[in-house]
């Protein structure tokens, strides 16, 4: 659980003094990328929150966040990105003084199979996959022309799963997964049975025709775990194999490429683990070394695999400045974005609770910056 706010202090002061070593002792398994007591911290607050316009944008700048993954007008209707759509999305970006540091792909995001309008490459059937690939690959080049340096996807069937939500502090309420109460609306999803074998297929036919036009065009392509995991079996007859840090390392270790990551969301990683609180930050580690991280959801949790809350940031079972120093060791350098922000009445469009998270977050920057 949380520490008091004293223990806190201590563990800031024992993070300073061994941050350096930490990654450094003998049989360590990995080496950071960069980093150190030393060097200052490279990752700067970000937010993915749309719609990316004017309004929006002011609220980003006034708190703070100078860059952001956004999307174009009307994406959600767009068959591929062109360089017309990204270049007004960026300039309006810089008229703002916010940089666009990615966008989210056209399709391919985290919802429900039995809702999604283009689900061919998650179903495998072709041809109608290897046309949206196209649309893929196109929106790729397009981000490359535009001056955007990354894209966002995920590879999901089953949407974020949920049970429903909980109570907490000043009336808030908190995204919930429970498995054992979980009753889902059908057996099985029009996806019907999905093996791990079928879905690693299924992944590796994109990447083998994506990565590669990634790399070419020098775009870095973020995939997003599956959230949550699922027993063994599956759940709705799919097995999640994004679902466990083991699929995660399988994962970015196909069509190996410097332009193939993660968009690392640390509470779905979380999410994962029987011990968050002990174990994130050695995963942290572990794809941050690799150059694999190329987005961070800084999102927190309370709970452990199967059974768990959402929570602000400074409420869950994650020491957020300690993960947040790891970053910094493996020399981490792009984004540290809120997301799946606690829900209150009083504030419908979330704007006050994004707010809390970017002031928390540029703290823990400056706070860890303190080490160089």
């Amino acid at each position: 659980m949380v520490d008091s706010a004293g223990m806190r202090r201590r563990t800031f002061l024992s993070l300073t003094a061994g941050a350096g070593a930490a990654c450094a002792r003998p049989g360590a398994e990995t080496e950071p990328r960069s980093g150190g007591r030393g060097a200052p911290v490279k990752f700067v607050l970000g937010c993915q929150s749309a719609p990316t316009d004017d309004r929006r944008l002011a609220f980003f700048k006034r708190h703070g966040v100078e860059h952001i993954c956004g999307w174009p007008d009307n994406w959600r209707n767009l068959k591929r990105y062109t360089v017309e759509d990204l270049e007004k999305l960026r300039e309006r970006c810089e008229k703002h003084g916010v940089s666009l540091d990615m966008v989210g792909a056209p399709f391919l995001s985290s919802s429900h199979i039995d809702r999604e309008k283009r689900p061919a490459i998650m179903l495998g059937e072709s041809p109608e996959r290897d046309r949206d690939i196209e649309d893929i690959q196109k929106s790729i080049e397009a981000c490359a022309k535009a001056g955007v340096p990354a894209m966002k996807y995920n590879m999901s069937i089953l949407g974020v799963l949920r049970t429903g939500r909980t109570k907490g502090r000043g009336g808030i309420s908190l995204s919930t997964w429970r498995l054992a109460e979980a009753k889902p609306p059908k057996p099985k999803t029009r996806a019907g049975e999905v093996t791990a074998d079928i879905f690693w297929e299924r992944i590796e036919y994109f990447l083998e025709r994506v990565i590669p036009v990634a790399e070419e065009y020098k775009v870095r392509m973020a995939c997003h775990p599956h959230d949550p995991g699922v027993p063994p079996e599956g759940y709705q007859g799919v097995v999640r194999v994004l679902g466990t840090v083991e699929g995660l390392k399988k994962f970015v270790s196909i069509q190996e490429s410097p332009y193939h990551g993660l968009n690392f969301c640390q509470g779905t990683v979380a999410e994962m683990l029987e011990r968050p609180g002990e174990q994130i930050y050695d995963v942290i580690r572990y794809f941050g070394s690799r150059g694999k991280i190329f987005n961070v959801h800084f999102r927190n949790i309370r709970g452990r695999r199967d059974d768990f809350v959402e929570t602000f940031p400074d409420n869950g079972d994650v020491d957020m400045i300690r993960a947040a120093v790891v970053y910094k060791e493996v020399g981490y350098p792009y984004m540290l974005m809120p997301d799946h922000v606690p829900h209150h009445p009083d504030d419908p469009g979330h704007y006050q609770a994004f707010a809390f998270c970017y002031g928390y977050i540029k703290a823990v920057i400056q706070a860890v910056n303190e080490l160089a």
